[in-house]
């Protein structure tokens, strides 16, 4: 039987740097939400007033981990830590349907309600300038 080779370094180096960008996270505060933000990943958030490929930096930043293990917690924001996004498109969310009756009065009320979204790429995510991603 023949032996497979042993993995080359450089691909074992690969994937553990891929697992550290895949672990590193951050949770921030945009739009009166908390969103779990990491690397390379897109996000639909309340309607951002910026352009298409305009880049946004957000300053509330709850908790940033990165992915050797080490956790920073604000209270309640990181200070010096912030993430960058960069806005891809400027979209509609599904159609919510209110639908409102009493019954035996005839009075039925139908509204429609359509979210306004913008699309975000995370950039990078720093923290004192120090990009983690």
């Amino acid at each position: 039987m023949a032996e497979k080779p042993a993995a080359k370094p450089k691909a074992a180096a690969a994937k553990a740097e891929a697992k550290d960008q895949s672990d590193s996270y951050a949770i921030v505060e945009a739009s009166g939400q908390q969103f779990w933000l990491q690397p390379n990943r897109y996000y639909d958030l309340d309607r951002l007033q910026a352009a298409v490929d305009d880049t946004v930096t957000l300053e509330n930043v709850l908790l940033i981990k990165d992915g050797k293990n080490d956790t920073t917690v604000g209270q309640p924001y990181v200070k010096g830590a912030s993430v960058e996004l960069k806005v891809m498109d400027h979209r509609r969310g599904p159609k919510i349907i209110v639908y409102k009756m009493r019954p035996k009065k005839k009075t039925r009320r139908k509204n429609g309600h359509r979210q306004e979204l913008t699309r975000v790429m995370v950039q990078s995510i720093s923290i004192d300038g120090k990009a983690l991603s």
